[in-house]
């Protein structure tokens, strides 16, 4: 295991590897949350609790930096922790994290357990337990950390105490009495464990013994707590002093009792760790009443009677249910006439029963009073139908079914029950289908189920159909399921339709929950919030929210976080086929124009608030028709459009054919996040619709719009070709544009892909022409080409006129209060000055141009400034400090997305490692960009790689050093770049 916190923090193979207390909060606290991001904010307050230096972000990216660079010394790859925009994440694979692996083998033992493989259960058990090496993260004292580590301890004596439950059973009390000793002790107010070292004590002969375990126990809860010991205890000492306790051994089996549950079915799939968290929450008392609800046919019923049926032996007395009608064709049961039903399970006889329902309730929890008994009340529909029925004894246990949050109950602890896992999914699909058809096609089998959302009900009719057509595939149901008009009309079989158990939760919400149920089957992304709902139904904001809180509570909507709601795929198809029914055509096409006017604005406001002047070119929008909404989201900044990128790429397809309008100017608002934030594949989706809708409108400056920014992901995957071509399309489109800084954007553009490709040249007469054009502007406008002109004229060589540019688009970035602009100018002037030989100015610039990228978060730029330290620090004889810096560049150009980044960043940490003496990882590295950048057609990258294989190379294989300088100098000469000079000069030494 390459991780571990079940005990003091480990890293690698041995622990104490990570000495700064910083660094081991922030290691903690993401192993705690393996798998999942942790906000930036969780980790500040995880190490500075309360009071949060000032610079508590950048020290947190400084132990991050220092955690990657321990990883990689250790033979971890650095990418093992993850960047995200919120905040860092840590990645780990099985068997590489030891509480994974505690939990896995836990899971195992219980699945064992409930197929009656007591001693495979045990053996699990034990392999978990064997993992903990001390007090879960010992050591480490923040409060946050702190607070994790209890609940992984409190798991530990759960999984002790369900561990002992199954040894005590297999007759093995003389071996637990040391251990039990030795928990109770450290764990003294746990009763269930008290309670278990009495039994194992009594089991071999030691009766005193355990009646002082039990008065240790009960002085103990005065002092500590003023409370006597729980029932089950009082129980047991009870039964030590009878005498008549003893350890059931490997054979005992307890008789069945009699009683009126339902048939358990014999193909009840997954749902282990529910069944096990039910039961242990039963076992501790810690409710008498257990309420599980959740969507229609995710199989309530079916765990709740095999939960009863489990747990059946504890309530010998009786075991009750009835169906309530909560949500049926018929009418649900009233009290009086669920309670007469249930006197008469008990065998009370009808005429007994009196006629007045206060009497029959007095009867009822008389009867119930000295009982052990489990009560199931089955689809329930409403607090005010179960309420009455709720036993008061102290035996009892009431397990209650409903599609609905029954949040007017006073009692009861509620669990919610979500689909299947996609295994256990497809296991339940190979019991009713057939185990042997699902392992001859897995691959459609696992399709089916999620075609199915995972949903038991509609997993049984998919697998009943399947079952009853022997001659069908599997992968024929599947494209049945996928060409369907309607997928829920092909999960059906005799009376039972996905379809039908949906209408009927459909048709007991509000008028007002129906409509906006109806219209949330238009939203196309898998998470929206509260201002979705409001736009599609034109409600205010806290009107929706209410409406909203309703179909949460009826299983209609999700709520996985707070705030964030779905619906399920099949629901989803259900909201849809509403909204197709005739007569609806209106409602859906004056809806989608709510839904996309909603996020069209909101992108538009957040781009403009985030200092994207170039976001807003060609036009700008009238006043949004919902203000109060986009005022909402657009205070959440660029998290929003992330959040929804996949929203607003398919909003775009959406409004392609009836709102061509909306769909390139969505794709206009969204694209200056898109490109910082690296997201290249949605930003290219959405202008490629978008230029067909401004094509369909005939609007020459959409379509340059559009044709400039689909060329700017070319750029950015490195296809300078295609967007040389894009460019030309736009420069020509834009040839009608009056105030002429469409033009020049345009023809700019088209300078910096040819610079980019390495005709710095031709580069630099697309600048001037740019330059022609932007005169008759203001000088604002120039920004944009100054930074591309100052940027092609370095790579040029021509190092004093880049400085001379650079100085001006310093100058009119500072007037016009540009802070991306300003960074990139005071960035290139550093890398300017460092080519011109001037390094402590370099470096200072380079510095203060790193701190401004990072203030304005353009990780791209970042990465170019890094880059620039590094080369200042390697030429300075500090190769390490060198390394460090280009691998920060790398992350940076990683998280932007850029690929020639990445390869720059790759070269430059090579030549870093090759002085360093490290010939062999910087031969790879080299050999590693130049498959890369040979790929993408980038013919400078190409060349500094086979520069740095010839370096490495030249002592022990020169002939082969000579081929790749030779043709390396023969690219540089291509290019008509400086390098040359030096390849030249090494190629002669050479020969």
């Amino acid at each position: 295991m390459r991780f571990g916190i079940l005990g003091p923090l480990r890293v690698g193979a041995g622990e104490g590897t990570l000495t700064a207390g910083r660094d081991r909060i922030v290691l903690a606290v993401l192993l705690l949350r393996s798998g999942r991001i942790v906000p930036v904010d969780e980790l500040v307050d995880a190490v500075w609790q309360e009071r949060p230096p000032a610079t508590a972000r950048a020290q947190l990216q400084t132990c991050v930096f220092r955690l990657r660079q321990r990883f990689a010394a250790l033979g971890i790859p650095p990418e093992t922790i993850v960047t995200d925009p919120v905040g860092y994440g840590v990645r780990t694979f099985g068997g590489e994290l030891d509480a994974e692996v505690f939990g896995a083998e836990v899971n195992a033992a219980r699945s064992a357990l409930t197929a009656g493989q007591l001693a495979e259960a045990r053996r699990h058990f034990r392999t978990a337990l064997a993992l903990w090496r001390g007090p879960a993260l010992d050591g480490i004292a923040s409060p946050g950390v702190r607070r994790r580590a209890h609940t992984l301890d409190e798991r530990r004596f759960d999984t002790l105490e369900e561990c002992v439950d199954i040894e005590l059973r297999l007759g093995l009390a003389a071996d637990l009495i040391d251990e039990l000793t030795d928990a109770v002790e450290r764990q003294p107010l746990r009763e269930r464990l008290r309670g278990q070292l009495m039994l194992a004590l009594a089991g071999v002969g030691r009766q005193a013994h355990a009646l002082t375990v039990y008065q240790d126990g009960r002085r103990l809860y005065a002092e500590e707590l003023g409370i006597e010991p729980g029932p089950a205890l009082q129980e047991l000492h009870q039964r030590v002093l009878a005498g008549d306790l003893a350890v059931a051994g490997p054979g005992h089996q307890p008789m069945p009792p009699v009683r009126a549950l339902p048939r358990v079915i014999s193909d009840f799939t997954g749902r282990q760790e529910t069944i096990a968290r039910l039961v242990k929450e039963i076992e501790e008392d810690q409710a008498r009443v257990q309420l599980i609800d959740g969507m229609p046919g995710s199989g309530k019923t079916t765990l709740a009677v095999h939960l009863a049926a489990r747990l059946a032996d504890r309530y010998p007395d009786a075991q009750l249910f009835i169906d309530l009608h909560g949500h049926s064709a018929r009418s649900p049961l009233t009290p009086a006439a669920a309670v007469a039903a249930l006197l008469r399970q008990l065998g009370v006889p009808t005429e007994r029963i009196p006629p007045d329902l206060d009497d029959r309730l007095a009867m009822w929890r008389t009867e119930l009073t000295a009982r052990r008994a489990l009560l199931l009340l089955d689809n329930a529909g409403s607090a005010d139908q179960v309420t009455p029925l709720l036993p008061t004894g102290p035996g009892c246990l009431t397990l209650i079914t409903s599609r609905r949050r029954l949040v007017g109950l006073d009692e009861g602890r509620p669990s919610s029950l979500p689909v299947l896992d996609a295994g256990e999914a497809v296991e339940l699909l190979g019991r009713v289908a057939g185990e042997a058809r699902v392992a001859a096609e897995p691959v459609a089998a696992a399709e089916v189920v999620r075609r199915c959302g995972y949903l038991p009900l509609a997993i049984r009719l998919a697998g009943a159909r399947l079952a009853h057509r022997p001659r069908w595939r599997i992968a024929d149901l599947v494209e049945r399921l996928r060409d369907a008009g309607d997928p829920l009309a092909e999960l059906a079989a005799g009376q039972r339709s996905v379809g039908d158990a949906f209408a009927l939760s459909y048709a007991q919400v509000t008028p007002a929950a129906q409509r906006m149920f109806r219209l949330l089957g238009l939203h196309p992304g898998i998470r929206f919030d509260n201002t979705v709902a409001a736009a599609l139904a034109e409600l205010p904001l806290a009107e929706a929210q209410d409406v909203l809180d309703e179909l949460v509570d009826a299983h209609l909507v999700e709520e996985p976080e707070p705030g964030r709601y779905r619906l399920h795929d099949l629901v989803r198809e259900y909201a849809r086929t509403l909204l197709d029914e005739p007569g609806n055509s209106a409602e859906y096409r004056a809806a989608l124009e709510r839904l996309l006017d909603h996020h069209l604005y909101t992108a538009a406001e957040i781009a403009r608030r985030a200092e994207y002047p170039s976001s807003r070119r060609g036009f700008v929008l009238p006043e949004p028709p919902r203000a109060d909404l986009v005022e909402v989201c657009a205070r959440q900044g660029l998290s929003w459009a992330d959040e929804n990128r996949m929203a607003l790429t398919a909003l775009s397809r959406m409004a392609e054919e009836e709102f061509p309008r909306h769909c390139w100017q969505m794709a206009w608002a969204c694209w200056r996040p898109f490109w910082n934030g690296g997201q290249i594949d949605e930003l290219t989706e959405m202008h490629t619709v978008g230029l067909r809708a401004a094509e369909a409108l005939r609007d020459d400056s959409a379509v340059a719009l559009m044709l400039n920014y689909l060329a700017s992901a070319c750029y950015r995957r490195a296809e300078f070709v295609w967007a040389v071509r894009l460019l030309e399309r736009a420069v020509e489109a834009s040839r009608g544009d009056v105030c002429g800084e469409q033009l020049a954007n345009n023809i700019w553009n088209l300078g910096a892909a040819h610079s980019a490709n390495g005709d710095h040249r031709q580069a630099i007469e697309y600048f001037n022409e740019a330059s022609r054009v932007l005169r008759r502007l203001d000088r604002r406008a120039e920004l944009t080409n100054l930074n591309n002109t100052t940027y092609g004229l370095l790579c040029w060589g021509h190092y004093g006129e880049a400085l001379r540019s650079s100085r001006t688009h310093m100058a009119v970035a500072r007037a016009a209060a540009d802070h991306r602009q300003l960074a990139n100018a005071v960035g290139h002037t550093g890398l300017i000055r460092y080519r011109m030989g001037d390094t402590d100015p370099a470096r200072r610039l380079l510095r203060a141009g790193l701190a401004l990228h990072r203030k304005v978060g353009n990780r791209f730029d970042e990465g170019d400034v890094l880059n620039g330290l590094g080369m200042i620090e390697r030429e300075a004889g500090r190769p390490a400090a060198a390394a460090t810096l280009h691998r920060e560049a790398l992350i940076a150009m990683a998280d932007a997305g850029d690929r020639i980044g990445q390869c720059a960043s790759r070269n430059l940490l090579a030549r870093a490692l090759l002085d360093q003496g490290d010939v062999q990882s910087a031969l790879d590295l080299f050999r590693r960009v130049l498959r890369d950048a040979t790929k993408v057609n980038h013919r400078h990258q190409q060349a500094q790689a086979l520069d740095g294989v010839a370096r490495c190379l030249r002592l022990s294989d020169p002939a082969a050093a000579r081929s790749h300088w030779t043709r390396a100098l023969a690219l540089f000469r291509q290019l008509d770049v400086p390098d040359q000079d030096e390849v030249a000069a090494l190629l002669a030494a050479l020969d």
